[in-house]
């Protein structure tokens, strides 16, 4: 049997934990670490994190400050504000990582929420050309080649660029 070695993970497994919270999308931007957090871009009413079990490297979720669990329960400027941070994070993941193409959508519902505390997010998934392999399909597991600290580095610094207006594209 060949081996798989991860050794950024224990980096990882060893780092200190986010407290446990109910609410952990409305306490996350309070944190004051947006590193911690994984938060890499914060707009008006919602904001841009890495999804901390993600499906490709940069799979970003975007989430509004104010807690909800439907898209019906925005307020116009609120669905407004999210529908701008998922331009934002695709324009971001274009700069930063060159993905091929995107995924780019919302699991609504108890049925889809994988377990977790109701709440509404919106995920912006990078794909790129031969991103699925076997690995899935006869390992029930996926590899990425990347850790989470260093797609936030990447991903903040171009986010950063980007808000304060620095080279385009």
């Amino acid at each position: 049997m060949q081996q798989l070695h991860a050794y950024w993970r224990m980096d990882y497994i060893e780092a200190p934990k986010l407290p446990k919270t109910d609410k952990p999308f409305s306490t996350l931007p309070g944190l004051g670490d947006d590193r911690a957090a994984l938060i890499v871009h914060r707009s008006r009413l919602s904001y841009l994190m890495l999804n901390r079990f993600p499906y490709n490297p940069g799979h970003l979720l975007a989430i509004p400050f104010r807690e909800c669990i439907d898209l019906e329960d925005l307020s116009t400027e609120e669905s407004a504000d999210l529908f701008q941070t998922i331009i934002f994070g695709k324009v971001l993941l274009q700069r930063a990582l060159k993905p091929d193409g995107f995924n780019v959508g919302f699991n609504l519902g108890k049925a889809v929420s994988g377990g977790s505390i109701p709440h509404l997010h919106g995920h912006i998934v990078p794909r790129w050309d031969g991103d699925t392999n076997f690995m899935p399909v006869l390992g029930e597991t996926r590899v990425l080649p990347q850790a989470l600290e260093a797609t936030w580095e990447k991903l903040s610094s171009a986010a950063r660029e980007l808000t304060e207006g620095g080279p385009k594209r």
